[in-house]
């Protein structure tokens, strides 16, 4: 798989850009703020439908500009697909393929895969357990698209019943078992409260099933995703260390300690535990108004040796650890899709010393297509040749 040329127009800082590309590699030369990164963006964008820099899709449209436009032709197999795509700020997006307009956006997902890695990627490592899990989830739906709609059911549910934790939280605080009634309470008191528990119950029912289906695939995708790991690691560090993953539930404590240990249970056995999981918090949850189970509030344990890396790794450890993570997910995909997803490293060799810069460019030498942004060309190793262009404000010119 590779584009063949990107175009954007309204995107960003451009008003329109036109990048031909080409199997092999491709560099993007420029300082810092002339728009190298919103050139890889806008192609991550038409593979994911998101940015790896902002979480919504308003600073993405050039200022002035009423929608920004994203288009690139894919080629897979010898066949190009156009994919086109439409931002609107407050307004639903559109999608096409090959000129046809789709229902959904979501529909283009799986048309083109990339693997970005970007400085942001060291919050994998030393950020917030939402990183983690956004990168499992992307993984998911990169390797299967339809997860894309597990993840938005999954979100409006927590939505909805989180709303209802909030707004039903007098009523069920009263207490009482379901029916009963004190002397102190009218019916209708307890008719509101019983109708408050019943909704919360269906609730419950509802991100119980969902979230085991999004839990399952989670936790099947770490298992296969941790052999890669540790061989990518390795790679990237000299063999420094031993980089592992985990995922941490939160379940209760039996069946967590079963899946941090590695193990799958079945989506069934999963739905029954977060639901039995969900009884045991109730409490807390109506005292807090907040949903405090489900594949929401888990995280993705990383270690090296015995140590976890976050708060222990050192600078580089971490940059070779959030490498290590973006390579294994990119020989999962190879693996999984019979070929090539695009790669894309941005400003990341200024970041690495000179012997992970080697050892990262001999690993990615067979790649079928990368684009790597750099301030300066001495930034890239000299094996990595290609195509190379100039990058300026609102100007992409190629270089001799």
């Amino acid at each position: 798989m590779h584009v063949r040329h990107l175009t954007v127009a309204d995107f960003r800082s451009y008003t329109s850009a036109e990048l031909p590309l080409e199997p092999g590699v491709t560099t993007l030369v420029g300082l810092n703020g002339q728009g190298k990164t919103n050139l890889v963006e806008a192609l991550g964008y038409l593979a994911t439908l998101s940015s790896h820099r902002v979480a919504t899709d308003a600073p993405l449209v050039r200022f002035g500009a009423t929608q920004a436009v994203v288009r690139g032709a894919v080629v897979r197999d010898g066949r190009e697909t156009m994919v086109e795509l439409e931002i609107t700020p407050g307004r639903a997006n559109r999608a096409r393929l090959n000129r046809s307009p789709l229902s959904r956006p979501r529909d283009v997902l799986g048309t083109l895969r990339t693997v970005l890695f970007a400085p942001e990627d060291l919050a994998l490592v030393k950020g917030d357990p939402g990183e983690r899990r956004r990168f499992l989830d992307d993984l998911l739906v990169a390797r299967q698209p339809r997860w894309s709609g597990v993840r938005s059911d999954y979100d409006k549910i927590l939505k909805q019943r989180g709303a209802l934790l909030k707004s039903a939280a007098p009523v069920l605080r009263r207490g009482g078992r379901r029916g009963a009634r004190p002397a102190s309470e009218g019916s209708d008191v307890v008719a509101e409260r019983d109708s408050a528990l019943h909704t919360l119950d269906v609730w419950d029912s509802h991100l119980a099933q969902v979230g085991s289906q999004l839990l399952y695939a989670r936790l099947r995708l770490l298992r296969d995703l941790a052999p890669y790991l540790g061989k990518a690691y390795d790679e990237v560090s000299a063999g420094q260390s031993d980089a592992k993953v985990s995922y941490k539930s939160s379940l209760r404590e039996e069946t967590s300690l079963r899946i941090a240990a590695g193990e799958v249970p079945e989506a069934e056995e999963l739905r029954t535990e977060i639901l039995a999981s969900l009884a045991e918090v109730r409490g807390q949850e109506v005292e807090r108004g907040v949903c405090l189970v489900g594949p929401h509030r888990d995280d993705v344990v990383l270690t090296l040796g015995e140590l976890p890396a976050k708060g222990y790794a050192s600078h580089g450890e971490s940059w070779s650890f959030a490498l290590g993570l973006k390579l294994a997910a990119y020989q999962l995909l190879r693996h999984d899709l019979g070929d090539d997803p695009v790669l894309v490293l941005d400003d990341v060799f200024a970041e690495l010393d000179t012997g992970r810069r080697e050892r990262l460019a001999a690993m990615i030498a067979d790649c079928e297509q990368v684009i790597i942004t750099a301030a300066v060309p001495e930034d890239v190793p000299s094996q990595l040749v290609g195509r190379t262009y100039a990058v300026t404000l609102g100007s992409v010119t190629e270089r001799a």
